[in-house]
């Protein structure tokens, strides 16, 4: 079974509503019908001006049989959500009759869905930049209690069983935090070790990585990984975490014996936390095109309902995944 067969059995299972903010973009409405065809959610609904949803899917040759439309201009929901959004942003200047200009915005319309429990998860993106997509999220949904910065992670699954999870690893952070603090460090990787129940489906192994391992180098870069660790271990004193380890000590026994002996992680680490966006972002892609490896991501975590930021150049079927991963997060908050 392949991961985005995984993830759609765990769609499935979660029965929950998702919300595509973007109503009018063309693969967003294809997918949208693949989600419903497919029973990949219990309700999908399309954000937008609904007269133009309708001729706008009828000129793709798309049904909406069976697919709510969500418009924020005729809404009678559109007061309640206003009245929200200007209670969380008043402390910035908000004013009543502004937030019920900015609501109607499809972002924030959708983000406030999921907010207020009208749906349990949000994609957007495909026409949208990642800021906007973000901005709202951050705004209007925000960040699960005792976690200040949202991140995001990659499923990678590669043909090597003999590594990770029969093959496959959560890798973090490669998309959003350029340069983690220690703090955020600790939370991007308690945030990844949920991350890995949710889509490897086994318990977390999780790795911070550096350069150097248990002490075999010194320096501000490896102190940072250190206080990381000292954090998440005092916040999720059950997690199995390790650091600081080589890659080589976290995900080959042979390695680990020599270099972290007595270590319960390494050697057999599935959750790999690297210090910082750089080292993610090329180490993802490395193991992408050298290994052949599939990359899922980024997925967002950190954030108190699930909310997904897609790839302008994404595809249908890259929706329909994204959209099957957001729903498995949504189902492992029950």
């Amino acid at each position: 079974m392949t991961f985005a067969e995984k993830m759609k059995g765990l769609a499935k299972e979660a029965h929950k509503n998702l919300v595509l903010a973007e109503g009018l973009e063309p693969r967003t409405v294809k997918a949208a019908r693949k989600i419903a065809d497919e029973g990949l959610a219990a309700s999908v609904t399309l954000v937008g001006d609904e007269k133009k949803v309708r001729e706008n899917a009828a000129s793709l040759g798309v049904s909406l049989e069976g697919i709510l439309i969500s418009d924020p201009a005729t809404s009678d929901k559109k007061e309640e959500f206003a009245n929200e959004y200007y209670e969380m942003r008043k402390h910035k200047g908000m004013t009543p009759e502004q937030a019920l200009v900015d609501i109607v915005d499809e972002l924030r319309w959708g983000a406030m869905m999921v907010h207020l429990g009208y749906a349990d998860a949000m994609v957007a993106g495909a026409e949208s930049t990642t800021a906007n997509v973000l901005r709202a999220a951050f705004t209007i949904i925000k960040c699960k209690p005792g976690i200040k910065s949202a991140s995001s992670c990659f499923v990678m699954a590669t043909d090597k069983k003999e590594f990770g999870y029969n093959g496959e690893f959560i890798f973090a952070d490669c998309a959003t935090i350029p340069n983690p603090t220690a703090e955020q460090l600790a939370e991007i990787a308690e945030e990844s070790a949920a991350s890995c129940r949710t889509f490897l489906c086994t318990e977390p192994k999780v790795a911070l990585l550096s350069y150097s391992t248990k002490g075999s180098a010194k320096g501000e870069l490896i102190d940072k990984v250190t206080t990381a660790l000292s954090l998440v271990k005092e916040k999720c004193p059950d997690l199995a975490v390790d650091g600081e380890l080589q890659l080589d000590a976290a995900i080959v026994p042979e390695v680990a014996a020599l270099k972290a002996k007595g270590s319960a992680v390494a050697g057999h680490a599935n959750t790999l936390i690297f210090p910082d966006l750089q080292a993610g972002n090329i180490g993802y892609k490395l193991v992408q095109r050298l290994a052949g490896a599939e990359a899922y991501g980024p997925i967002l975590q950190g954030f108190a309902k699930p909310v997904s930021d897609l790839s302008r150049g994404c595809s249908v079927d890259d929706i329909v995944v994204t959209s099957a991963i957001t729903l498995a997060q949504a189902g492992s908050l029950n």
